[in-house]
């Protein structure tokens, strides 16, 4: 049985979970709930939850705020938010699990699952709150089959779609094989200054060494590599490395 701790500062909203939680995933009983910062750190400090479902607007202030406060973040989080655009981009850069409000069950049950099954949160945490602090979104957590790489996004020189995982190349000639799709990380790493030159290839421009014209168009880039820039996207390369 997984324990778990409720801080939201809506009622109804702890009170529909709860509900679902009872309804859907029985192996989860709640111990205890809050509504806020201060109160949701008294809570932790009392009670040894294995995960904590945290709302990001808080009764007196926000969920970083909560994590900020507390040393040793020994619970697994699932956060929760209505709409919350920028909370949603420091998930999707920290790769961990959030519910989008109204709550779906089978997102839920999907996300409790991954929790009995998945790796500590600690690096991606730090993420989180690295870039929270920042104000910025200049780390990013990176799965492996058998680890989470915690990178600095300016470290990346290209991305390469191989199959269902993207393989990661770095300025040090590091390479991580990701699972997860090229496709997760192109809205990701936009304003990054990322761009996805090929079906296949999603680059940093930084690293736009040079575009060779001939054989249908291809860039070098620092490292000596050569990405395929494709047909339709030729115009808008070409205007781009005008740009730099």
């Amino acid at each position: 049985m997984l324990k778990a701790v409720i801080i939201d500062d809506i009622d109804l909203a702890r009170q529909t979970l709860k509900k679902d939680l009872a309804l859907y995933c029985p192996d989860v009983e709640v111990i205890g709930e809050a509504e806020g910062v201060v109160s949701g750190v008294k809570l932790l400090k009392s009670f040894k939850p294995d995960v904590l479902f945290l709302d990001i607007q808080l009764k007196d202030g926000v969920g970083f705020d909560l994590l900020e406060i507390l040393p040793d973040v020994s619970f697994k989080i699932i956060f929760t938010t209505a709409s919350d655009a920028y909370a949603i981009k420091a998930f999707r850069h920290a790769a961990v699990d959030y519910l989008l409000k109204p709550i779906d069950p089978d997102e839920l049950m999907s996300a409790i699952e991954k929790l009995k099954s998945g790796f500590s949160q600690q690096a991606q945490v730090s993420v989180l709150m690295e870039n929270n602090r920042n104000k910025t979104t200049s780390k990013i957590a990176l799965h492996t089959q058998d680890k989470i790489h915690v990178v600095d996004i300016a470290d990346i020189i290209r991305c390469e779609a191989n199959v269902n995982y993207t393989e990661f190349h770095f300025i040090n000639s590091k390479k991580i094989l990701v699972t997860k799709t090229l496709k997760d990380f192109e809205e990701m790493l936009k304003e990054n200054g990322f761009y996805r030159v090929h079906q296949s290839h999603l680059i940093n421009t930084k690293y736009i060494k040079e575009f060779v014209k001939t054989d249908g168009g291809y860039l070098i880039m620092s490292d000596g590599n050569s990405v395929p820039v494709s047909t339709r996207k030729r115009s808008e390369v070409l205007s781009l490395i005008e740009t730099l």
